[in-house]
């Protein structure tokens, strides 16, 4: 029994789940998505929360210009860059057998500075709120100061006398690790079995402390949660519930915006954006796709992409039961290639607040994860670790599936045909020359 229910009585309530226990690679469209202003009130959070986060990355440029040379050149803002990917367009057309309709674009958050992921966006934004409202508190720091001097030995030592905790399963830890330990606080990152040892490495010369775990991510979680409660001084940051990182992710949309307006990229009802976000515990795709429903409203199509061996949060959508269940519940492994997605149980807020605005979600096999790796590196010499390809199958699954719901959110060929499709791509700048020489390696040969 599962949750009271046989198996048999799951698959007969949710027919896609015998696909998934499978491990097919399968799609769901949302036939639950609402017009956007009646979802926005079940998120709880609004265009002035989203606000507050930017201004405060803002204020903190100064600072990053001071402590991250890598970042003066864009004034201290953590960026990624944006552009069409057109032979890789025509690749993934041949190998799907899909007519090149549209224009395919690739968002490289793995080219973010600090830790080369997309968790460098909420991971290090809730690190710099913690951070200000201690030094604001303490009387240290006011809003309209000079954010660099907090590179200092002072505030270093000021903030050494608080602790910052996290569960990972690899970028998130990077990303809190790297710039805990950099503003001075004790950081310790509790890290899962699938954690690539590079990250626990780069993590460990940074003077933080790795914990491994031998088990999964949601052990590495509430590992660390449960000793974080212990200790007043010491701040956990919960990639399964916390707005501050679903805000930091937030923000990327009113960047992407200015991008497509220097682009001259239009988003409308005749020029429709589909937007393919790779899904771990559903914090970072969930924070993205909240700012571009704020930012484009209906005229913008999330779709969830998860490894056919960790698809939680389609698992938690699909049955309505978000974190009530757990993909081990049905012998689904979550072992995966994929690290940074290799999660067992989804984020329980993300999934409730967000599951009136996305669009769809779908699986994807790691050996089709590691071709996808080699054919983007060979048409566009572009290089990424295996979880983010996990948005490149997107295209072809929305023209190629499901026709009613491209009928049910007026998709005519002529607005397909001036679409835009945005592939995110979250990790992979920062990988070893000879872990990715093994990821080209294996794609070949899968």
């Amino acid at each position: 029994m599962i949750h009271g229910k046989t198996l048999q009585q799951w698959y007969r309530d949710h027919p896609l789940l015998e696909k998934l226990v499978a491990l097919e690679e399968c799609s769901w469209f949302n036939p639950a998505i609402t017009p956007f202003e009646e979802a926005l009130p079940h998120v709880g959070l609004g265009v002035d929360d989203v606000a507050e986060a930017s201004a405060r990355l803002q204020r903190f440029a100064a600072y990053f210009r001071a402590a991250f040379p890598e970042t003066r050149d864009a004034g201290g803002i953590l960026e990624s860059p944006l552009q069409a990917i057109p032979a890789m367009q025509q690749a993934l057309c041949q190998r799907y057998g899909i007519d090149s309709v549209g224009t395919l674009l690739i968002k490289l958050d793995s080219h973010l500075p600090i830790s080369g992921s997309i968790k460098a966006r909420g991971g290090i934004h809730e690190v710099l709120k913690y951070a200000e409202d201690l030094a604001l508190s303490a009387g240290l720091l006011h809003l309209d100061d000079d954010y660099a001097r907090l590179d200092s030995d002072a505030f270093r030592a000021f903030f050494g006398q608080y602790a910052i905790a996290v569960g990972s399963t690899g970028n998130l830890g990077l990303s809190i690790g790297l710039i805990g330990a950099k503003l001075g606080f004790r950081t310790t990152v509790h890290m899962s079995a699938d954690a690539r040892e590079w990250k626990k490495r780069r993590l460990r010369e940074h003077g933080v402390t790795v914990v491994e775990y031998p088990s999964d991510y949601s052990a590495a979680v509430a590992e660390g949660r449960r000793q974080a409660a212990g200790d007043p001084r010491c701040h956990f940051v919960d990639d399964e519930n916390s707005p501050q990182l679903f805000l930091g992710y937030a923000v990327a949309a009113e960047r992407l915006k200015c991008q497509f307006d220097q682009a001259g990229i239009v988003v409308d009802a005749e020029h429709p954006l589909f937007v393919y976000l790779p899904c771990g515990v559903g914090g970072g795709p969930g924070g993205v796709a909240f700012g571009l429903k704020l930012a484009f409203q209906d005229h913008v199509h999330c779709i969830f992409a998860e490894p056919t061996h960790a698809p939680c949060m389609l698992l938690g959508v699909l049955t309505g039961r978000h974190d009530e269940v757990a993909v081990q519940d049905f012998g689904i492994d979550n072992v995966t290639a994929a690290d940074g997605l290799a999660v067992g149980r989804p984020s329980g807020f993300v999934g409730r607040a967000m599951e009136r605005m996305l669009d769809g979600y779908y699986t994807v096999s790691d050996d089709e994860l590691y071709r996808l790796l080699a054919l983007l590196q060979q048409q566009e010499g572009i290089a990424l670790e295996p979880s983010a390809l996990a948005g490149m199958p997107g295209m072809a699954r929305v023209l190629t599936e499901n026709q009613g719901y491209r009928e049910r959110m007026g998709l005519t060929p002529q607005r397909l045909a001036a679409a835009h499709h945005l592939v995110w791509a979250t990790g992979g700048s920062m990988v070893p020359a000879e872990e990715m020489a093994d990821y080209l390696q294996r794609g070949r040969e899968a």
